[in-house]
């Protein structure tokens, strides 16, 4: 018979699922994990690893169009859209077995279907034939996940409103687009779209675009996207979409109530998303739900005794490493050791459009707002000899010191490579590091890294290349 009792099970199997799962099993736990539909989530197979296929693909044909600038030639450049969507579901598909050999290999049981809870200890699994299938266990962790947030009037219909399903998966390539919302999500699309030719507007209600990071950072982005041909529309929103067989009128709304019409073939709706927390059965538990989110404490714990929520159910930064970190923090509290709860604050985020965006900690208004004598240091692009080699002059490194502690408060970049650069202020943080620990440290040249050296040399005046 297959085994039905546990100590631990996990519903659904993204980022924070299967790392929780995993991370209970090498703790000695005897563990499952319940999915519906994909090892690996919403981020391994429609999210973040698909869509950085896709931005990849979008920044070798940049690369070869400006071929030229680098003493080279590459004649009759052309894209074929269809093997660069293949390419990335092939991405997707060889990381989602990857998924299942990890939970093999960690011997965490995997049984497909849709898990709702059944009472305490108890959860019922739903299979692709409808039948039930009862299975118990102490713990039971909650990580369904989110979806796309629907709005009134752009309501997606898989054809020419899209949400990012559609938009990694297109049939052809459209020549105009409207992306509706300028997170990470929205300016990812809209930038892998533009790259590829077709016209682009972005529209945020904000007065900022990548509402979520420092101001001069996304006043930079934003400069850098409408170079590229992108329009942007703040302060504004979509009051209507008309749809005709072969186009999509769009009303815009602007501020003082002026208002103008975008015509495109294709709306991407990326306005957010929104928890899964429907039929999971939590009416019948002390699990509270507050704006589609699962209330729990720093450990993951919800009101319910033995059940717990993780990843992008339990709340914002709505992140697949947040999720990750999450999950083991959460397992290793139900096993008994003495964690550290997880500080929001220095969770990384990045948006891998071009430029790159990432960031880490309080933008320089937060730190103002909350009080701190604040230090600020920049250093630009066109001042490192690595990123003006690689082409890349144009971007910005700044960070925020507290004037009197010298504490990092945050740093914020946007520009080549930043995505990978961040980590470097993210342990520095977590390790509290002053500035003079990090003036002391030795980076290595030529590298882009040089110019998280020179912004702390900034914030003290003591900057030496630029």
């Amino acid at each position: 018979m297959a085994q039905t009792n546990f100590d631990l099970i996990v519903i659904g199997s993204g980022p924070g699922g299967y790392v929780a799962a995993i991370r209970a099993a090498q703790l000695g736990m005897k563990t499952a994990v319940v999915e519906r539909e994909h090892l690996g989530g919403i981020c391994l197979n429609w999210g973040c690893i698909p869509t950085k296929a896709l931005l990849r693909s979008a920044e070798v044909y940049h690369n070869m169009l400006s071929a030229k600038d680098f003493g080279l030639s590459a004649d009759n450049v052309a894209f074929d859209i269809s093997k660069v969507v293949k390419r990335s579901r092939d991405v997707s598909k060889q990381l989602n077995s990857g998924v299942g050999h990890l939970l093999k290999k960690n011997k965490v049981t995997v049984i497909l279907g849709e898990g709702r809870l059944n009472g305490p200890g108890k959860i019922k699994v739903k299979d692709k034939d409808g039948r039930d299938s009862d299975y118990q266990a102490k713990h039971i962790i909650l990580a369904t996940g989110a979806r796309p947030r629907v709005l009134p009037g752009l309501e997606p219909d898989k054809k020419q409103v899209w949400t990012y399903f559609e938009a990694m998966v297109p049939e052809s390539m459209p020549k105009s687009l409207l992306v509706v919302g300028s997170g990470a999500i929205g300016i990812e699309f809209a930038s892998f779209f533009r790259t590829l030719g077709a016209e682009v507007t972005v529209v945020e209600l904000l007065p900022q675009i990548l509402p979520a990071e420092d101001e001069e950072i996304a006043a930079h982005a934003r400069k850098r996207l409408e170079k590229q041909g992108i329009k942007i529309l703040t302060s504004a929103k979509v009051s209507k979409l008309d749809k005709r067989p072969d186009m999509i009128s769009c009303t815009v709304e602007m501020e003082k109530g002026k208002s103008q019409t975008v015509e495109v073939e294709r709306v991407i709706s990326a306005v957010g998303v929104v928890g899964n927390v429907e039929n999971l059965n939590l009416d019948s538990t002390k699990v509270e739900v507050e704006r589609g989110i699962i209330v729990t404490d720093e450990r993951g714990q919800t009101a319910e005794p033995g059940i717990y929520a993780i990843g992008d159910v339990a709340g914002a930064p709505m992140l697949a490493h947040k999720a990750s970190h999450e999950g083991v923090l959460c397992v290793e509290a139900i096993a008994g050791h003495d964690v550290h709860p997880l500080d929001k604050n220095l969770i990384p985020g990045c948006t891998y459009c071009h430029p790159q965006v990432a960031s880490v900690g309080l933008t320089e208004k937060q730190a103002r707002e909350a009080g701190h004598e604040v230090k600020v240091g920049r250093f630009p692009f066109i001042g490192n000899g690595k990123a003006i080699a690689l082409g890349e002059a144009d971007g910005l490194v700044k960070t925020i010191f507290d004037g009197k502690t010298g504490q990092l408060l945050g740093a914020h970049m946007v520009g080549a490579e930043v995505t990978e650069l961040i980590q470097g202020y993210v342990v520095a943080m977590n390790l509290e590091t002053t500035e003079a620990e990090l003036m002391h440290s030795v980076f290595p040249h030529p590298t882009l890294s040089e110019m998280m050296h020179e912004s702390v040399l900034d914030a003290y005046g003591r900057a030496i290349h630029f």
